[in-house]
């Protein structure tokens, strides 16, 4: 409840303000009408004085030191200035002003803590000089003590003033700082999905293009001996069921991440060790493979195991593809401490080779060969060696055919 009030008076301050110059307004009114001369006298020590009866004008003078409250807020250091001459009348007409003091301590303190330094210095300077002037030009025998409570007054409302401005500043850099780090995290979020959308496209182009290509080549084996040789149409038909078997399994442990209803479905990504049985699915699908494995065999990174599994699979991909029904691949892997190397080639001609042109008889003439498509495939590659500091060539070899070369640094690997 209290705090709701707080807030509701923070959202609407004029009303505040109001309430506060009202309450003080009247409440130095009754002052001012039910004290005299000896009261006043009584309560400071010294011997009456003569303090005039209010009247009219006094009390509208009164009453306009305390109303300037209202508008606190819009024009602190003007209304300080301006109230200084009212009180300043009435000291020097010996009335009573009631509690205007109270509201000049308002006005000071509101300079101090919506205002500037320099501006709430000069408004603290020009309400001791007042009231030194008022002190000089009247007889009132004023004493130490007093003048010491009124410049403690005075420091105290702009003290508290400037640690009230201080606090809020603070306040308000925390927020600032609190919504820059917000727009920073929803950068970084945004990178982040966006980088892992990119990752996942690469991951299902890999798996989809080299298994649908293997199917793709089963599929056509099979219809055609389908007439010929039941039992190689046969066998190619269950490698198409074993394959796309094997690409609902991969399938299924890249994208269960993005699953929000339950566990995602995980499994271990292949790498370089899955080479051989890579191999053999590219024999049985018609393309000649030879492997070799040089060097020691040791654990690599995760993901540079897997980048260099992915390149050799869509290298082979394409061969299988593009090099021809009779080419033949060769996959060279040598691993030195501080080296990964992954050699890719094969002896295609495509179909675009052209016998008949003299001297071209071991030149390839593929029109999308590894190297030249423009798909997912050479651009995640791509992107695969660059990520861990890669250098890659895609190109001719030279005696015929295409050839797929990467090395991988392997400074970091202990």
């Amino acid at each position: 409840m209290r705090s709701s009030l707080r807030s509701w008076l923070r959202a609407f301050p004029l009303i505040g303000d109001s309430v506060l110059a009202v309450s003080l307004t009247v409440a130095s009114t009754v002052f001012i009408l039910i004290t005299d001369a000896e009261m006043i006298a009584e309560w400071d020590g010294f011997a009456p004085v003569p303090i005039r009866e209010p009247n009219t004008g006094s009390l509208l003078l009164a009453g306009v030191m305390t109303m300037s409250v209202v508008l606190r807020r819009r024009w602190p250091f003007v209304l300080l200035l301006a109230v200084a001459v009212p009180q300043f009348a009435l000291d020097m007409l010996r009335f009573n002003a009631g509690l205007a003091s109270l509201a000049a301590a308002i006005l000071l303190y509101t300079v101090a803590a919506y205002r500037g330094l320099a501006l709430s210095v000069v408004g603290a300077v020009y309400t001791l000089l007042g009231y030194l002037l008022t002190v000089a030009l009247t007889d009132d025998r004023f004493g130490w003590a007093d003048h010491v409570v009124v410049v403690a007054v005075v420091t105290l409302c702009w003290v508290l003033g400037r640690s009230v401005r201080l606090r809020r500043a603070y306040l308000d850099e925390l927020v600032d700082r609190a919504d820059r780090l917000e727009r920073a995290r929803e950068a970084d979020t945004r990178a982040a999905r966006a980088e892992e959308r990119s990752r996942i496209a690469r991951e299902l182009h890999d798996v989809v293009a080299h298994h649908v290509s293997v199917m793709t080549v089963q599929a056509a084996a099979a219809r055609k001996m389908l007439d010929k040789d039941l039992q190689v149409a046969e066998d190619a038909l269950l490698a198409i069921e074993q394959m796309g078997r094997t690409a609902m399994a991969e399938m299924r442990n890249i994208v269960g991440v993005l699953r929000t209803d339950g566990p995602a479905e995980r499994g271990p990504q292949p790498g370089m060790h899955d080479l051989p049985s890579l191999v053999e699915q590219m024999r049985e699908a018609g393309l000649r493979t030879q492997l070799w494995l040089e060097g020691e065999q040791l654990d690599l990174p995760p993901g540079i195991d897997l980048a260099a599994y992915r390149l050799v699979q869509e290298a082979l991909t394409n061969s299988l593809r593009h090099a021809g029904p009779t080419a033949r691949a060769w996959v060279t892997v040598r691993q030195e401490p501080s080296e990964l190397t992954v050699h890719v080639e094969d002896d295609g001609r495509g179909p675009g080779f052209d016998q008949r042109q003299p001297g071209r008889g071991t030149i390839p003439e593929r029109s999308h060969g590894p190297g030249q498509g423009k798909g997912h495939g050479l651009v995640g590659i791509k992107e695969r060696v660059a990520l861990y500091g890669g250098v890659l060539r895609i190109g001719p070899r030279q005696g015929g055919g295409f050839e797929v070369r990467a090395r991988f640094p392997l400074k970091d690997r202990r």
